[in-house]
């Protein structure tokens, strides 16, 4: 049986937050649902240490924290491809790791992707806000008191379940992404793409488009070719799904993620497929995706296929 436990933070990296499943039902009110940018790497993550899928992680960007485990634990860094050393020894990403009292845990520079994810037996005990452990920065809600990490914190973790040793436990190498320099992103088209000329969307499915450095939890800015309207870039707001993609008067498109505002008054040409989000969160700014639709009965098909993928993920 592992021991409750905590860890202190000596680094804490660019931006390493807390979160959870995320907010449901707060929108409404303008409070985004937040939770993980990459739903599948968070998922595994928590599945390798055994906890439910809902219990809180870190999720780090482009650069990890480093960390001093205050007892005895298990975790699992997935995600993007930061090395991971334990006591400045490489240790196995997308795998279960036991830990001990003292040791500590460097997350370096993210190789390939954005976003990796640190899960611990039992999950991160922070106070829940509107029913959830997420962080939301820009509200200051969640986390630990609704902020990034810093240098000095110290985060309890809840008791592991019951069931819980270690043992050698990983994830099916063919599941773990590579994070290409170029990926492609799967789309439904609309709800406004009757505001845009035949040009415009073929532009949009046509021609890669790179990441800009204008890229967080709430949107992704991107460039390339323009989209181009019929009859201008304003509607009356309406509201904004996980994964709409915006077009703005200069016809680039904006991707809106999980910290998205709730309405927004600019047209939208598409919306990606919920499996796909994660990786428009793991391409980095100067890297390049592409846009490919599909028709909502696909896009089914495609999401039960991933969930099943993601069921045996593990061995």
């Amino acid at each position: 049986m592992l021991a409750v436990t905590s860890f202190l933070v000596h680094e804490a990296g660019p931006q390493t937050t807390v979160q959870d499943l995320g907010r449901a039902g707060y929108l409404r009110y303008g409070i985004p649902p937040s939770g993980p940018m990459d739903l599948a790497a968070f998922l595994l993550a928590n599945r390798l240490v055994g906890n439910p899928d809902n219990a809180a992680a870190l999720e780090c960007t482009l650069i990890g924290p480093r960390l001093e485990i205050l007892g005895e634990s298990v975790l699992a860094v997935t995600g993007a491809d930061m090395p991971v050393s334990v006591n400045d020894r490489e240790v196995e990403r997308w795998a279960a790791v036991p830990v001990r009292a003292e040791d500590v845990v460097k997350l370096g520079p993210a190789r390939r992707g954005v976003r990796a994810y640190v899960a611990f037996a039992g999950g991160i005990d922070v106070p829940l806000a509107l029913g959830s452990r997420s962080t939301y920065l820009r509200g200051a809600l969640g986390g630990v008191h609704g902020r990034q990490l810093k240098k000095g914190d110290v985060l309890n973790l809840f008791p592991p379940p019951a069931a819980v040793a270690h043992r050698p436990r990983g994830v099916r190498p063919e599941v773990i992404p590579s994070y290409p320099d170029e990926v492609e992103v799967r789309v439904i088209l609309g709800p406004q793409a009757d505001r845009f000329t035949r040009e415009g969307i073929e532009a949009f499915l046509g021609q890669p488009y790179e990441m800009t450095p204008q890229a967080d939890r709430m949107g992704a800015r991107l460039k390339g070719a323009p989209v181009t309207h019929t009859r201008g870039h304003d509607i009356i707001s309406d509201g904004i799904p996980l994964g709409g993609i915006q077009v703005v008067g200069e016809g680039q498109p904006i991707v809106l993620l999980v910290d998205r505002q709730s309405t927004g008054g600019y047209t939208k040409v598409a919306t990606v497929c919920s499996f796909d989000i994660g990786t428009v969160g793991q391409v980095k700014p100067g890297q390049r995706l592409r846009f490919r639709a599909i028709t909502v009965s696909e896009a089914h098909s495609v999401l039960r296929r991933e969930r099943k993928k993601l069921e045996g993920a593990i061995r």
